[in-house]
């Protein structure tokens, strides 16, 4: 099975969607992509739910009939089914915990404070229309802040990678999930020295495939910056 491509299900504007796309494509696994729209509720649809996934959610994949969703699970049914190179995902013990431990982490943290503040300064208004609320933002600002400077003050305090020394899968979900406020003009890199210079590593090792799957949140975060300033 190990040449055999699967269907993959994305969507570029979802953090997870794009870090299983850019790794598959940097570690030459096979895939079949297919794209759908999360902002036009394709993902709601009966069909999607019969014949994609039993959950509304991307990302997810179609091998050969067997249907997974979750990222993580992905990462690890892959690893079983195609192999790809240790780096990524450790077969020792305990380096393969420290790739866990952030996988885990970033669900309650990172991505869920980078997640909201794009729900609520960009795409809910996109969708309905009204302005968001100011206070609900800040609010959502200074969690966004708080979970960066974990990221800043404790992942990357002595650590060259999240994990350790080594670049790992634990590194592409982590760069595209500080991504996501960009779309909103917000740089997660500002005043943070360490983070900066782990997402310039981290980038290098993974473009020109990161750069391209993440084309539509540089250029509407280009236009939040133009539009702040009128």
């Amino acid at each position: 099975m190990s040449g055999v491509a699967f269907k993959f299900y994305y969507d570029l504007l979802s953090p997870p969607s794009r870090a299983l796309i850019t790794f598959f494509r940097v570690a030459n696994i096979p895939v079949e992509p297919i794209a759908v729209a999360l902002r036009k509720g394709e993902h709601l649809t009966e069909k999607y739910n019969k014949e994609v996934s039993r959950f509304p959610k991307l990302p997810c994949i179609n091998d050969d009939g067997f249907r997974l969703s979750e990222s993580v699970a992905i990462v690890r049914y892959v690893k079983k089914t195609r192999g790809f190179d240790d780096f990524w995902y450790p077969e020792d013990s305990q380096a393969q915990a420290l790739v866990d431990e952030y996988l885990e982490w970033t669900h309650t943290n990172i991505r869920i404070s980078s997640g909201l503040y794009f729900f609520t300064l960009w795409r809910n208004p996109l969708m309905t229309g009204e302005k968001p609320d100011v206070a609900e933002v800040r609010k959502l600002e200074a969690q966004l802040n708080n979970t960066l400077d974990i990221m800043e003050n404790t992942w990357l305090k002595c650590n060259s990678y999240i994990a350790g020394e080594q670049f790992t899968i634990a590194d592409v979900f982590a760069a595209c999930d500080i991504e996501q406020p960009r779309i909103c003009g917000f740089n997660p890199l500002d005043s943070r020295p360490k983070l900066t210079a782990w997402f310039d590593r981290v980038k290098k090792k993974l473009d020109p495939a990161f750069t391209e799957h993440h084309k539509f949140i540089y250029k509407y975060g280009q236009r939040s910056l133009e539009a702040a300033k009128l």
